[in-house]
């Protein structure tokens, strides 16, 4: 439309300038063919002015290519260099400037973390490439991402496997291998599985996964010890230069506190890395016997079938009522199950959260979304759905507590749940047990999600379960999964129940010598509110008897303590702190190990590499040929610079000098026709 503009521009100013030539031309004028000309370009300007005020300017930008040079920093690279760190890094700061005449030319160093411009330290203390390749697309997905240059060992200890990350790199990556990928005489102990807590005389399992290579013909036991006693003891015999099975221990809980456990797998003949040959665990073991309050908006099987679950352990006591059986206060139960509650029921929601008590909501046909999202924060349901029935599919990162082995077998042969619940947002700090699953493909809309904190909670998006429990007897005879997912539901939420008023927490209980632990207290007002107004202290003590005093710094309204880096070792504490008149204690132990993750494996993995690269068309180079990756750069199609158009628009009414001229054209046509008649 704006072309049509101009030729009407052109042709009013065209006209113009004739009718002044023939006037001029009467009138004697010296010279018609300027007075003409200025009218017009006085009148095109003016034209302008008015038809098109606002001008498109278009100016190109020429992009560089970025090349991404993602360093692997952690203790293993250093290991697998050796002699060689020097030359490789001399080389690898040939290639970047060479590189840089051509390209733009980005340097990360990465290890559990992403450090721009920081290369060549080989200090950290883990290795999490799927992450490092995660923050690459954040970063540069949408520019003008040439190439990722990957010089690593191929070894992770953190994130998810690298080669079956989905992402869309719209460049190529490159892999520069790092160490000798020829496997060594290695036995380890690679996972360990546990409940972080469980009840008192119930039974627990500690499972552990063995991976040996080049360890044929070893046998022996690998042993759970607490204080040096045995608590179990499983044999292993490897067959092969490649091994990996689990072992698991049955333990009783016959004892309450903070229970110290270590697993240890005798070291193999040749054997040269045996820091990986044990690992601790820590179970905490509560002693009180809890009542559990199942409230129902009505009859149904599925309440029986939780009861029954529960029947077998000595720590829960479970009452069933319906809600207009409910009593005037919850105070006396320490964890509430709702099932198709509160729903229309406003006084179960209002009893509920003055109660104050871990909650676990089990929706169904008739979802109240509002009340449903007021009694439990793992999830907000956004919307009821379309009743409708969902498989479950067990989500295999869930590590809050550990389930029986057979779980994944035994969810595959179970019925569908009957949900009507809509679109489902997990809260960030949940943790997903169970997603729903349409056919064979599991969605991410969660199905059974539990919540930790100050108030812990869990939600299970459908009902059914009393089926579930004659499914498995029926494939099984038994109904061992159905009834551990309900029993550890409760015992979660159970034993996270603040009851205390004065609790230290521990983010972990088994840290590294390369960093700080840090300790976090929380004292509780008879409202259940934090304060922090009384010092609090506490003392730590190391295997040898030593004691180190702290006190406790204020961090909003809680306390928190960073000791800075300590020895490895065991390690005690107690806590103290007056409120009120009264003092409250707390206890507990933690340990500091100098093994580093990184030191869990050994080698490299060159096939990993060589994948990743193949995955995302590039290539892998050794090490000492990573020079070689300037001509393959240069020689790389599919790297080229990208011409960027931008496009400004501007108002031609904000150009003061255009308006100026306008004037001045046409006070110079006035003065030159006054100029020549006054001749």
């Amino acid at each position: 439309m704006q072309w049509f503009l101009w030729i009407i521009a052109v042709i009013a100013s065209a006209g113009a300038g004739y009718w002044v030539y023939r006037a001029d031309v009467k009138r004697a004028v010296p010279y018609p063919w300027i007075t003409s000309l200025l009218r017009a370009v006085v009148v095109f300007l003016t034209l302008l002015l008015l038809l098109a005020p606002v001008i498109s300017i278009s100016r190109n930008e020429t992009q560089k290519p970025v090349i991404l040079f993602l360093q692997d920093n952690s203790r293993s690279v250093a290991e697998n260099l050796g002699k060689d760190s020097a030359l490789f890094r001399s080389n690898s700061e040939d290639l970047l400037q060479r590189l840089s005449d051509k390209y733009k030319v980005v340097k990360w160093g990465f290890g559990n973390g992403v450090q721009p411009d920081s290369l060549f330290s080989y200090k950290q203390q883990a290795t999490d490439i799927s992450t490092a390749l995660g923050r690459a697309q954040e970063y540069y997905g949408l520019q003008n991402l040439g190439a990722i240059i990957l010089p690593t060992d191929g070894r992770f200890n953190q994130g998810t496997h690298p080669l079956y990350q989905q992402l869309s790199l719209n460049g190529t990556l490159y892999t520069v291998a790092i160490g000798d990928s020829i496997a060594q005489k290695d036995l380890r102990i690679a996972q360990v599985y546990h409940n972080k807590v469980v009840s008192l005389n119930s039974q627990f399992e500690v499972r552990a996964d063995i991976v040996a290579s080049l360890c044929n013909g070893y046998s022996n036991s690998v042993q759970l010890t607490e204080a040096g006693n045995l608590a179990g003891s499983a044999p292993i015999t490897v067959s092969s230069d490649r091994y990996d099975r689990s072992v698991s221990f049955s333990v009783r809980a016959d004892r309450p506190g903070l229970h110290h456990y270590v697993i240890q797998a005798p070291v193999m003949d040749g054997e040269k890395n045996v820091t990986n040959n044990r690992r601790d665990v820590f179970v905490e073991v509560v002693d009180q016997k809890k009542n559990v309050l199942i409230a129902a908006a009505a009859p149904h099987p599925d309440l029986n079938a939780i009861k029954e679950a529960l029947s077998g352990l000595e720590s829960f006591k479970v009452t069933v009522k319906m809600a207009d059986e409910l009593p005037a206060s919850l105070s006396d139960y320490q964890v509430i199950i709702l099932h198709q509650l509160p729903g229309q029921y406003r006084e179960v929601l209002q009893k509920v959260t003055a109660a104050k008590k871990p909650v676990w909501c089990i929706v169904g046909a008739q979802p109240n979304v509002n009340t449903a999202n007021e009694v439990q924060s793992a999830v907000t349901i956004r919307q009821p759905g379309v009743a409708r029935d969902v498989f479950a599919g067990y989500n295999s990162s869930f590590n809050i507590f550990t389930l029986p082995a057979s779980t994944q077998a035994v969810l595959d042969k179970m019925p569908p749940l009957f949900t009507a619940t809509g679109n489902i947002d997990v809260s960030p700090s949940a943790h997903v047990l169970l997603n729903q699953r349409i056919n064979t493909s599991n969605t991410s809309a969660p199905l059974w999600a539990l919540q930790q904190g100050s108030t812990p909670s869990a939600i299970l998006a459908g009902e059914g379960l009393w089926r579930w429990r004659l499914y498995e007897y029926r494939h099984f005879n038994q109904h061992l999964v159905v009834d551990e997912l309900i029993r550890q539901t409760v015992s979660f939420l159970s034993v996270n129940a603040n009851e205390r008023p004065f609790q230290v927490e521990l983010p972990k209980y088994i840290w590294s010598d390369q960093e700080a632990v840090t300790i976090n207290a929380y004292l509780l007002n008879a409202n259940n509110e934090q304060v922090n107004t009384p010092e609090a202290k506490i003392t730590l003590s190391d295997s040898a008897g030593k004691k180190y005093n702290y006190t406790l710094e204020r961090s909003g309204t809680a306390y928190k303590l960073n000791t800075g880096i300590l020895a490895g070792g065991s390690y005690s504490y107690s806590a103290q702190v007056t409120y009120n008149g009264k003092p409250y204690t707390a206890t507990g132990s933690f340990v500091v190990e100098s093994m580093p993750l990184e030191l869990m494996e050994t080698g490299a993995d060159h096939a990993l590499l060589y994948s990743l690269a193949r995955k995302y068309n590039g290539s892998m180079v050794p090490v000492r040929n990573i020079s070689n990756l300037y001509d393959s750069l240069l020689n790389n199609q599919n790297i080229k610079p990208l011409i960027q158009t931008e496009t400004e628009t501007a108002p031609l009414v904000n150009w003061k000098w255009f308006f100026f001229l306008i004037l001045l054209l046409a006070a110079a046509e006035w003065l030159l026709r006054k100029y020549w008649m006054a001749q």
